[in-house]
Order: C-alpha cells, then structure tokens, then sequence
C-alpha cells in the first residue's frame, strides 16, 4: 500500500471557473455550515422556560465571558469583543477536529483527498491571523482615537517637542522612536506567530496520523486521535486568547495618558 504523505500545499479537486477549489476548503464551508445550522436549531429552540440545551449553553456561556473576563477587566469589553473571539474559537476547534473524521485523507477524487483538515493550509492560518490582527487596530483606531493610537507607534510630536528641551530629552525621544519602529515590526510577527503556530501544530498532527494509520489502522492510532483533540481544543483556545489580548491591549489607552 502506497503511503500519501500530506503536502505543505493544498491539493486542488476542481474549479468554480477560473478559481481552484482545494480540499482544505471543503472542510472550511463543511465547518461554516455546520455552526450556522447548530446557531439556527439554538436560536430556535431559546425560551422564557430552557431546555436542557439551553440551559447547557448559558452555562458555558457564562464560563466563557468569566474566563474573558480575566483578560479584559472589563465586562463591558467582553461582550464587546465576545462576537469576534468566540466566533473565532468555534470556529478553529471545529475546523480542527473536523480534520480527524473517518475519510479524511483517504477518500480522493482524482489524485486528490477530498478531506483535508482546515489548518493544515497555511493560507487559511495566515490569512485569519491578518484578519485579526487588522481588525485589533480598527477597534484601537475607533475606541482611543486616530493620534492616541498611531502615538503607541510612532512619536513625532514628541521628538519635535524635545528640540526645545536640550540633548537628554532628543536621545529620550530618539529612544522613544527606535522603540515605535520596533513596535511597529512586532505587528507583522504578530501575523507570522499566529498563522505558523496554528499551522505546525495542525499539520505536524496530520502528517502523524498518516503514518502511524499506515503502519497499524485499527488500534494504534485511537490514542494519537485523542491527542489530537486536545491539540485541537488547545490550539483554537491560544488562537482565542491571543486575540482578546491584542483586542484589549488595542483598546487601551497607553501608560499614563491620563496623567
């Protein structure tokens, strides 16, 4: 039996005109169908009177807004922020686990796998890591102001002021500048940490339940999947978390601006 190791790039099984359709989009629309079906059937089932469903998810609801709580300080932000984070979350986890469902991996079209997990394409992580990251700096733009947040990046007004207070304060604002640059380079690895941790993690995954289903298939690899799972709920919770940071660390004012 020929053993098809995972690429690092997609496979392509067909195309909507001139735009190729790869495996790891399938498993995108399957996850985006299955969360608008499951927010229908909630949203229909929510009444004065819950059910045990209901009563389920305002349980875990209210864990999850404590447990953002602690990052944000703020229940207000919470909420705020809630819509963005933890459709980011469910959306991750699900994305991850719907990549260790029977098929995935061996049922081709062509010489292509029909199923491939989501994470495994790096565009995928890259292009929700931009996502987030440009997003953090809109809500800064609109919650602080254009020149309060644009200051934590770079200080010009500063370094003019400090030609009329001699040399020490023009190397503090120098300093001060360096720092803004620096500043502005943590951004972009921002989007690299973000995109490369979710898709190693993922794909390294996949390219270990491959081999080890190609040596033994029935037993040996049930403990592996079960890894897996918690790599998935692991990974989809530091994507989140992360994301609540930068959100929060946008959305506030700089040390001492009050002052």
């Amino acid at each position: 039996m020929e053993l098809h190791i995972p690429t690092l790039a997609p496979e392509t099984i067909f195309h909507i005109g001139k735009l190729p359709v790869t495996n790891t989009i399938v498993n995108v629309w399957l996850a985006i169908s299955i969360l608008f079906t499951l927010g229908l059937v909630i949203r229909k089932k929510i009444n004065l009177k819950p059910t045990k469903i209901q009563n389920f998810m305002e349980f875990f609801l209210e864990k999850l807004l404590n447990y953002f709580d602690q990052v944000t300080g703020d229940r207000k932000k919470t909420l705020s922020f809630l819509p963005l984070v933890g459709s980011v979350f469910f959306f991750i986890l699900l994305s991850n686990w719907l990549g260790l469902l029977p098929g995935t991996g061996s049922i081709y079209i062509g010489e292509a796998p029909l199923l491939r997990p989501a994470n495994a394409d790096l565009n995928m992580t890259l292009a929700m890591a931009i996502t987030v990251v440009v997003i953090s700096h809109i809500v800064g733009l609109v919650t602080v102001g254009v020149f309060t947040h644009l200051g934590k990046f770079v200080q010009l007004g500063g370094l003019i002021k400090s030609l009329r207070k001699g040399p020490v304060a023009i190397f503090t604002a120098i300093i001060n500048l360096a720092v803004g640059f620096i500043e502005i380079i943590s951004e972009f690895a921002k989007v690299l940490s973000l995109s490369l941790r979710l898709f190693g993690n993922i794909f390294a995954g996949e390219v270990l339940i491959t081999v080890i289903a190609s040596i033994f298939a029935v037993i040996l690899p049930a403990p592996f999947m079960l890894l897996e799972l918690l790599v998935g709920l692991v990974q989809a919770s530091v994507f989140t978390m992360l994301t609540l940071v930068y959100l929060t660390v946008m959305s506030s004012e700089p040390h001492g601006e009050h002052a």
